[in-house]
């Protein structure tokens, strides 16, 4: 498994990094066979969060007894002291261990700062040891790069995939320049590509994206394992297939960034973009409830003004 060094936290990180939204999906028996075949083989950074239901459990069932030797980078919603402070006594609960290697700030929409509470809250956490390195995961490109700019995180995860804009892809180059690790969450466009060699060539080709792959199946992780023992190039038919799938799918791919909201009728426009591939990746049950088929009903109200088109 090839590791490269993961920006000034120094740590070195297997390139395909495990990406656990979709373990929610399985039994706990299951998650925990396809974690450890994951550690096996040499994937060695996981990545969770506090909303991801009892995905942070699920690793500390599987990996407890290895984990001076993995990397796990989880997050939190919160913005206040009391709620950040919340989160992470119940994530080293649920995660069997004292301290995380990497704590982000779970898309906030706005950049936290040396000055204000989260990030001074996130700062007294590391001073007591229970995180290592900041974070900042974000669906909005501007929030994106004030992070990297700011030089105040160690972390950014963005979405990053072969249908990723020119200028959502000149993230690479910014946080090597800032010395930033750097994760790329939905690096399969949330799932609208099917073609992962596709993705793991293309992400191989920047010298220090991590992409994180959601893995619910076992013959998913083997594929995955089958490219780090025989690398993809990035062929001329390899980038010929990239650019059908972005014609064809770089319109569909929501990336949640929110800049079409806010809509007068009320429609959740970035997650009723996204309800198919959620229901398919993630827990069904968080978005079966009676609120969320009431905010799905949403879309009837249309009014077609447009406001969201571009």
């Amino acid at each position: 498994m090839e590791k490269i060094r993961f920006g000034k936290t120094n740590l070195m990180v297997s390139r395909t990094s495990f990406g656990a939204i979709p373990i929610q999906r399985l039994s706990f028996d299951e998650s925990t066979a396809l974690l450890r075949h994951a550690y096996d083989e040499g994937i060695n950074l996981f990545d969770t969060a506090r909303g991801y239901t009892d995905s942070e459990e699920r690793i500390g069932l599987a990996l407890k007894d290895v984990r001076k030797d993995i990397i796990i980078t989880t997050k939190t919603p919160s913005l206040t002291r009391s709620e950040i402070l919340k989160d992470i006594d119940e994530s080293l609960k649920d995660l069997q261990t004292d301290y995380i290697d990497v704590y982000q700030f779970h898309n906030p929409s706005f950049v936290p700062k040396p000055s204000d509470e989260p990030f001074e809250t996130m700062m007294e956490l590391k001073k007591q040891g229970k995180i290592r390195f900041i974070g900042i995961t974000n669906h909005d490109k501007n929030i994106a790069i004030e992070a990297v700019e700011s030089k105040n995180y160690d972390v950014l995860q963005y979405p990053l995939s072969p249908i990723s804009t020119e200028d959502e892809l000149k993230l690479s180059k910014m946080c090597l320049d800032n010395d930033m690790g750097l994760l790329a969450m939905k690096a399969l466009s949330g799932g609208l590509i099917t073609n992962a060699k596709l993705s793991f060539a293309f992400l191989r080709s920047f010298p220090n994206i991590v992409p994180i792959f959601g893995m619910q199946y076992m013959w998913e992780l083997e594929e995955f394992i089958s490219y780090e023992k025989n690398p993809p190039k990035l062929t001329e038919e390899i980038l010929s297939l990239i650019e059908k799938d972005k014609k064809e799918l770089a319109g569909s791919f929501c990336r949640g960034c929110g800049y079409c909201l806010p809509c007068p009728a009320e429609i959740p426009i970035p997650m009723a973009a996204r309800i198919s591939l959620l229901l398919r990746r993630a827990n069904p049950a968080s978005y079966t409830t009676d609120e969320w088929i009431e905010d799905m009903n949403k879309i009837d109200n249309c009014i077609d003004c447009g406001n969201c088109k571009s």
